[in-house]
């Protein structure tokens, strides 16, 4: 009998169904069910984003407040592993992607279900991530992979892309200076690779050493400056979300978490990292490499 699979996921522009796509694209030349679903919410984000409407949604995505879903169906009521796609929201798990987790119907499908996590990510996906871990573990579910895929240009340059692309809704070249925005082209086809990896996994219902293929392929990349970046980041945007979610009118203090952001990108960062490679880069090895497990870890 065909093993069944579901790739499930919320995407606005496209590019993470298209990396699903490329992923389970070895799992449907090999006879695989692959079952597709994209999931909305009732009440939807129309993209492009107006600035004030991204900016509205940060609370609700640190504070893990759940939307209501669109209804959606499915056509087993088990499956042999299923494939979470998710996107990382102001260093959260998305509000659509939240809402899935917290669906009981759909909790109840993952409890023991084989379940591979998939984002596309500008960059900074590892604070999501370790929160997409806890919503499995409250499932029941196995997590038994992990695929990051993120813009690899620079980060002041993803920084400028992404905001042409959320709030135009335009995959071109900003300007016609800067490079297309999202993860590149040729990293979202490399998904087959991991596809490759995966279908002996699948075929035996053993996923040991599976994680251990995909790093050694690169999908999951993690840079040192960027995981400083997050952890202080991480704590920051918490604060803002509590204070923030308390006030009556919201949006004058969205507009200051929007500039405090634009001072902490392009000022408070690389103070910061500067500090952290006169401190601790190189003085506190043993301590990088238990944060580095922390974010890598599937457990």
């Amino acid at each position: 009998m065909s093993k069944k699979v579901l790739a499930i996921c919320y995407t606005q522009s496209g590019q993470l169904r298209d990396i699903l796509d490329n992923f389970t694209g070895p799992l449907e030349e090999a006879g695989i069910d692959v079952e597709k679903v994209n999931v909305n919410l009732k009440n939807n984000y129309a993209f492009p984003w107006t600035t004030d409407r991204f900016f509205s949604v940060m609370p609700d995505c640190q504070l893990d407040i759940p939307a209501e879903l669109e209804p959606f169906t499915l056509k087993q009521t088990q499956y042999d592993l299923i494939i979470l796609g998710y996107q990382a929201w102001f260093l959260s798990p998305s509000i659509p992607f939240n809402s899935l987790m917290n669906d009981v119907a759909f909790k109840a499908l993952l409890k023991d279900a084989p379940v591979i996590t998939v984002t596309g990510a500008r960059n900074m996906w590892l604070n999501a991530f370790v929160r997409v871990k806890k919503l499995i573990s409250a499932a029941g579910a196995k997590h038994v992979g992990n695929i990051a895929l993120v813009d690899t240009h620079a980060n002041p340059v993803s920084f400028v892309t992404i905001f042409h692309w959320m709030l135009k809704g335009k995959k071109d070249r900003y300007l016609n200076i800067f490079p297309p925005p999202g993860v590149p082209d040729d990293e979202i086809k490399r998904s087959k690779n991991f596809g490759e990896s995966l279908l002996p996994h699948l075929l035996n219902n053993n996923y040991n050493g599976f994680q251990d293929e995909l790093n050694a392929q690169k999908a999951v990349v993690l840079k040192y400056n960027l995981m400083v970046i997050e952890t202080v980041a991480g704590k920051i945007f918490k604060v803002w979300a509590t204070f923030i979610s308390k006030r009556k009118n919201k949006m004058p203090w969205l507009k200051v978490f929007k500039y405090y952001l634009l001072v902490a990108f392009w000022i408070g960062a690389p103070v910061m990292l500067t500090l952290n490679a006169i401190f601790f880069r190189f003085t506190t090895p043993k301590r990088i490499m238990a944060r580095k497990q922390y974010f890598l870890s599937l457990s």
